[in-house]
């Protein structure tokens, strides 16, 4: 039997462009759906629960006086509102995601099965040390693994994100300054850095001197030793660097550093390009923080918590944080204050007042076991093929900053093909939206002039990259050679939303949903 080929095109480029308006607002089955405000009633619950008996009010003259006003759905009603609108997230689970500096890979189902586990899943962070020698058997576990992977000396597993680990490492810097009664304040930050660097050594109160980059985009070391004085505290490097490049001269850099008494504080955000590969030890690195949802794949942003542990030198070591596990003979004990620790710990406090991530833990350490070694070695290598296939499958339609040269797991383009154009790089990002693709980073880094940073990741497959790369060929088409630039002044068309006013939402939010106000029927 013949196949109907009057159905609707299904191959790239194939579909229509134009809008087809409805009266729901629907389009198919991607349906409109308005706040729970707009569409609950007040009157209205999923829930029958019987009226509680009367009990004096123990709130001291705090209780509620008046209902609460939150709109109530029916079960039918409260299932599809929140069906509907996680179908308007964009995730890995749904396509490619190419933000750059952020890799969102694939988060393997095992690593959440593990994590779900008893005992994993319900652990109390104030349970008996007794009754949970398995997670902290875990804990130490990822902290060894950590610690292999780094060439380091030591770990703190609590910080909860990369910003806090940053704070981590920076505040057992300033530990360790402080002990040797050397009173130093500035640090060295390279202008291709990530935000949070320069931003964590202004809150600890450090001035931030910049370091400018090479016209290849990397930092000369030279650059670095003319900057050194005696109130330098250290420097904060990324390294693979926010332009997706090694820096070749990391190692001099952390020896001139170490030479004028400071340390080397570098941003581990990367670490996903050389996992395997690299050790920042041996590189002369005394601290970095290791994003766990970026490099060893547990949920990244809104499917968090986050987790960022921070691996520290041996000259950083005895100023680690509490808690930290370590083995007590046949157990696992956790130190938990300052006094508790061995001879020669200083540590420098508590950060925060858990332990840690549990859940970020067990899928970090379930992804180590199931790769392995190899596995993870060819993780970091995929990630800088796929990048590099990116970069040489698109050089000759989009201009590359810093020249036509091999990048790490990330690759940078900037907006100088786009000029004269009409084009701008927030267009350009817009129309991938219809596309179904979520827009690269722009703009960042920001030595860079419309910089678009994409980073594929190793979980993507060639197919998954050819028809990204040729989703992207077609759109470098339209914005130099058409004539017609509504495919990207009004883009997105497809999306769920139209463009905002971004710049408005963030300078005027509006954080509270108000009834709109309906004009009385004339009589």
């Amino acid at each position: 039997m013949a196949m109907n080929t009057q159905g609707r095109p299904t191959g790239p480029g194939s579909a229509e462009r134009s809008e087809v308006g409805t009266f729901t607002g629907n389009r198919g089955l991607d349906h409109e759906e308005a706040l729970i405000f707009e569409i609950g009633r007040a009157e209205t619950t999923g829930v029958d629960l019987p009226q509680p008996k009367s009990v004096k009010a123990r709130l001291g003259g705090l209780q509620r006086r008046q209902p609460i006003g939150l709109p109530g759905l029916t079960e039918p009603e409260t299932m599809r509102h929140y069906v509907r609108l996680s179908r308007k997230n964009y995730a890995i689970d749904s396509g490619l995601y190419p933000l750059g500096s952020c890799t969102m890979k694939h988060n393997p189902r095992l690593n959440e099965k593990m994590a779900r586990l008893a005992g994993f899943g319900d652990v109390h962070p104030l349970a008996p040390q007794s009754t949970v020698q398995g997670a902290l058997g875990l804990m130490q576990a990822l902290a060894g693994y950590l610690l292999e992977l780094t060439g380091m000396q030591s770990v703190a597993l609590s910080p909860k994100a990369g910003a806090h680990g940053e704070l981590c490492g920076m505040l057992a810097i300033k530990a360790a300054h402080d002990a040797k009664g050397s009173k130093r304040n500035i640090v060295l930050v390279p202008d291709s850095a990530h935000g949070t660097n320069p931003a964590t050594a202004a809150f600890m109160g450090y001035h931030v001197k910049s370091i400018p980059a090479r016209a290849d985009g990397t930092v000369s070391a030279d650059a670095v030793k003319a900057a050194l004085t005696p109130e330098v505290a250290a420097i904060m490097l990324t390294n693979p660097n926010t332009c997706g490049l090694f820096e070749p001269e990391v190692a001099e850099i952390a020896r001139v550093v170490h030479d004028a008494g400071g340390y080397f504080y570098c941003d581990g955000a990367n670490f996903n390009a050389i996992v395997g590969k690299v050790r920042p030890g041996d590189l002369g690195i005394d601290a970095m923080h290791i994003n766990l949802h970026k490099t060893f794949s547990t949920p990244h942003g809104g499917g968090g918590p986050g987790s960022g542990p921070v691996v520290l030198s041996a000259a950083l070591a005895p100023y680690a944080p509490v808690p930290f596990v370590v083995r007590d003979g046949t157990a696992y004990k956790l130190i938990e204050h300052e006094a508790e620790a061995q001879d020669g710990m200083h540590p420098l406090g508590r950060l925060t007042a858990f332990h840690g991530q549990m859940g970020m833990f067990v899928r970090a350490l379930a992804y180590m076991l199931s790769h392995g070694s190899d596995g993870m070695r060819q993780a970091s290598e995929d990630a800088v093929l796929a990048a590099n296939y990116v970069r040489a499958s698109l050089r000759d339609v989009m201009s590359q900053p810093f020249g036509d040269q091999p990048c790490m797991h990330e690759v940078l383009f900037d907006d100088a093909w786009l000029k004269d154009s009409g084009v701008t790089t927030l267009d350009f990002a817009k129309a991938m939206i219809d596309e179904g693709y979520h827009p690269m980073t722009m703009y960042f880094p920001l030595v860079v002039h419309g910089a678009m940073l994409i980073e594929p990741t190793e979980s993507e497959s060639k197919q998954s990259l050819d028809l990204f790369i040729a989703t992207l060929r077609d759109l470098a088409k339209d914005a130099t050679t058409g004539n017609d630039k509504r495919r990207f002044k009004d883009a997105p068309r497809l999306a769920p939303r139209r463009r905002l006013d971004e710049t408005k939402a963030a300078r005027e939010p509006r954080l509270r949903w108000r009834p709109p106000v309906r004009p009385e029927a004339a009589e």
